[in-house]
């Protein structure tokens, strides 16, 4: 798969040899562009294209991260401990598609996202991120798609990059964090988007944040471990409540981590509809119904106690395969995912590729 033409991909320096991008040390005075080239000789070299996988490749994975270089500055200069994405490469990436018998990853930025509280920062940065997956995919035909964030919660300039990337990329479709300073995806102010992405019938793949409500809550408890979960959650709430997945039916909605920890209030959900008659009009099917139509990954939710209450809700066809490489890998999500007992093999097969092609057409072949 080739990509139509798109803008180099801007210059990119750093102050100090931390910030790392293909195995090569970046120092200042020197430009992205040439460790470019040397990220496509690393790519092309060594295990990744030597290894012999266990399986032909055929799975299709929807959470799988990269790391673009101003993406890499960013989280290093604010110590977000996330080093794996600082130490992420694509031939790193294509190592371990290989071993997991992965054809082809939908590439995504991981949270943080794109904004840092500066409108023009999000939007140089979000055009970087898109622009270096885009070379990517170029590189290696086949192996990768993506999903190209976008600068929330700047509307204008968001509509501006989901045309960007989606008319001149052309990629499979748009990458949204769950929240923006406390807005969650259904918030009135994010209208002119859920409009133009229904217009378009856009597949949307959300990414759980750290919301700033809730930062430092438990000790000894690192916020990702709870409130990835409940930001899900809580977006879920957002689009069903104020209307907007009614309203907005052609979104197709991919939701990371099994849906967090929705499937669990979908008790509570119901009670709240059946309470407030005045909510009926904006869910005239119900929350259940919307839920169903939704799409959920498995990342971090490879065993029986989330896909248990997820299944319940959920058809094995709304299920797609999501590993969070480099946090995960393809091979223990396959091999979790089968032990729980929950899939026949036929199922699995859907999941692991076929529930991915329906939503995404150009991988039906």
């Amino acid at each position: 798969m080739r990509l139509a033409p798109h803008k180099t991909i801007p210059s990119f320096t750093c102050d100090d040899a931390q910030h790392i991008h293909s195995g090569l040390a970046c120092c200042s005075r020197r430009g992205f562009l040439g460790g470019l080239a040397a990220l496509g000789a690393t790519a092309l070299s060594g295990s990744a294209l030597a290894q012999t996988p266990a399986e032909k490749p055929f799975r299709i994975d929807v959470h799988h991260h990269l790391s673009s270089p101003g993406f890499i500055a960013e989280i290093a200069g604010r110590r977000t401990g996330q080093v794996p994405l600082m130490r992420w490469t694509v031939s790193k990436s294509i190592d371990e598609m290989d071993q997991g018998g992965v054809a082809t990853s939908i590439v995504s930025i991981s949270e943080p996202g794109v904004f840092f509280g500066n409108y023009d920062g999000a939007r140089a940065l979000a055009r970087e991120c898109n622009d270096f997956g885009a070379k990517m995919i170029a590189d290696h035909p086949g192996r990768f798609g993506m999903f190209a964030i976008v600068p929330m919660p700047d509307v204008d300039s968001t509509l501006k990059e989901i045309a960007y990337a989606l008319d001149t990329l052309k990629v499979d479709g748009i990458c949204m964090m769950t929240d923006y300073q406390g807005k969650f995806l259904g918030d009135a102010a994010f209208t002119p988007i859920m409009e133009e992405l229904n217009r378009r019938k856009a597949v949307v793949f959300t990414h759980p944040n750290r919301n700033d409500c809730c930062r430092n809550l438990i000790p000894d408890v690192p916020e990702p471990i709870i409130e990835l979960g409940t930001d899900t959650a809580r977006t879920i709430a957002s689009l069903l409540f104020s209307g907007t997945a009614a309203k907005f039916p052609d979104i197709q909605w991919i939701f990371s981590h099994a849906g967090g920890t929705a499937p669990g209030l979908m008790q509570r959900f119901n009670a709240y509809f059946e309470q407030r008659k005045d909510l009926q009009a904006r869910l005239p099917q119900g929350p259940a119904y919307y839920m169903q139509r939704f799409c959920y990954d498995t990342a971090s939710a490879t065993t029986v106690h989330p896909l248990t209450a997820l299944t319940k809700i959920v058809k094995p066809t709304q299920i797609l395969l999501g590993t969070d490489s480099p946090f995960g890998t393809a091979k223990a999500a396959a091999a979790g995912l089968r032990d729980t007992g929950l899939f026949s093999a036929a199922e699995m097969q859907d999941i692991e590729r076929g529930n991915a092609a329906r939503i995404m057409p150009r991988y039906r072949a």
